[in-house]
């Protein structure tokens, strides 16, 4: 077993998570080979044809996930088999999705089916896609008591 592959990959994904939700889309990107496919969708978006490189998928991101919407990303529970400089992983993934603009909040979980690749000694994303179990949204006006205190992309405070 190729233990230093495994940890290798769970960072990988973990930074993936992490630099999406921070808007770092530099870092973001180079968690993607160049020409790696994504396949993203959900009942907002609709399903949507496969993203076709980085630079499509970095570019589909950072449009839809811009400053005026927080997300946060968390997984776990990884499968991951390596073969070579090949892996493949499933990962359990919890998300929550806050639109201030629209006073909507989406929360969901499903799983990543991945495929990674080895390339001059670094893992990258080659292939991604999700099945979701679940996405609910809530009009955050039908929740009295909420109240956004915080908020890292505000321009100004949040009232």
């Amino acid at each position: 077993m190729d233990l230093e592959a495994l940890e290798s990959i769970r960072r990988l994904k973990y930074r993936y998570f992490r630099s999406l939700d921070l808007k770092q889309w530099d870092e973001f990107g180079d968690t993607f080979t160049a020409d790696a496919i994504g396949r993203y969708g959900t009942k907002v978006y609709g399903e949507l044809e496969p993203l076709k490189g980085r630079d499509a998928i970095v570019g589909f991101m950072s449009e839809k996930l811009g400053n005026d919407i927080i997300t946060m990303h968390v997984a776990s529970h990884p499968e991951i088999d390596v073969v070579g400089d090949a892996a493949t992983a499933s990962w359990g993934f919890e998300d929550t999705v806050i639109v201030p603009d629209f006073k909507a909040m989406i929360r969901g979980a499903g799983y990543y089916r991945d495929q990674y690749r080895r390339e001059d000694g670094v893992w990258r994303i080659a292939e991604t896609s999700y099945e979701r179990i679940y996405e609910a949204m809530e009009s955050l006006d039908d929740t009295p008591s909420h109240n956004l205190i915080a908020n890292r992309w505000a321009t100004a405070p949040t009232e």
